[in-house]
């Protein structure tokens, strides 16, 4: 049966990634996970997008261009950093039809200058110009992502740390960022509340405390069937014990500790579970966290504080 996701016939990602969705208790059905690719959460994205941004029609460019018009446009930087959002752009353009055709000249993943063309894209001139809007926000918003990811990412060379994401996110636009996270050279953390059972602070106060916590995660994923990593996070070293002593974690985290708090954190818990450091880290101080051994770091402004690269679209007039 064709998902209500993903539109007859197309497809524009070779690799198939798998996200899982938790289905919540009043619509739960005897299997309640339901797997959703990335390209079917990516075609349900753009299909909303346009119908926000198109409604009942694209009137600027249905009042002036003909609905035989075929045409170029070249898409080009104007800023310095990495590229993103090359896969996804294609994918709008042909979304609206799939008679355009791309000539790419750079990859995701690829630093950029401003100046050097992306790509260009060939086909109905009224696609081209209604897909236009979607397409620059989608790759200056991913491209500002990627070149701040890939900041941080550089100063971890030479350890073992990787740059973990949050949900730090746009609403909507989730599915993206972390994409662009992914392009930049991170690493993708949960992708909701749904794929991990992240014990935070206020869950953790709520409850009467880490062990309770624990404990009822566990007898809740045992209820329900469900095989989810647990992390704990934890603000000293007292909790770290309690949750090592606790037992049956994927992951501590040490939650606004400084560099040496971490340092003696990581000793403690020794590899009986994965370690990752949160809170106030910044470019400044980052290779600091990344020398006490911990395994992950996530910082929440590699999407929330990311700065947008400036590109443009220019159509081509034909040759005389």
């Amino acid at each position: 049966m064709q998902s209500p996701f993903l539109r007859p016939g197309f497809a524009c990602f070779p690799e198939d990634r798998k996200y899982l969705f938790f289905v919540p208790p009043m619509q739960q059905q005897p299997d309640s996970s339901v797997h959703i690719s990335y390209n079917e959460r990516l075609h349900h994205f753009i299909r909303e997008a346009l119908d926000e941004d198109m409604g009942d029609g694209d009137h600027s460019t249905l009042c002036c261009i003909s609905a035989h018009q075929q045409g170029s446009a070249l898409l080009v930087s104007q800023s310095s950093g990495i590229l993103a959002g090359v896969q996804v752009a294609i994918a709008i353009f042909q979304w609206l039809d799939p008679t355009c055709q791309i000539l790419q000249f750079k990859e995701d993943g690829n630093p950029i200058q401003p100046g050097e063309k992306i790509l260009q894209v060939t086909g109905p001139m009224r696609s081209i110009l209604s897909a236009e809007r979607l397409v620059l926000n989608c790759m200056q918003r991913m491209s500002g992502i990627a070149t701040l990811t890939r900041k941080y990412v550089d100063r971890l060379a030479g350890s073992h740390t990787r740059l973990l994401d949050t949900r730090k996110t746009t609403p909507n636009f989730r599915l993206l960022e972390k994409e662009a996270v992914r392009i930049g050279g991170g690493v993708n953390h949960r992708m909701g509340l749904y794929d991990y059972i992240m014990l935070k602070d206020n869950h953790i106060d709520a409850c009467g405390g880490i062990r309770e916590a624990i404990r009822r995660a566990k007898a809740y994923m045992k209820q329900h069937g469900l095989q989810l990593p647990v992390e704990v996070e934890t603000r000293n070293l007292q909790e770290v014990n309690e949750a090592l002593e606790e037992g049956g974690i994927q992951r501590i985290m040490f939650d606004h500790f400084s560099p040496a708090q971490v340092k003696q954190a990581v000793q403690l818990v020794n590899g009986r579970c994965e370690t990752e450091a949160s809170g106030n880290i910044e470019l400044d101080n980052i290779a600091a966290y990344a020398a006490t051994g911990v395994d992950f770091i996530s910082v929440g402004a590699i999407t929330h504080q990311a700065v947008s690269l400036d590109m443009h679209l220019k159509y081509l007039p034909p040759a005389s």
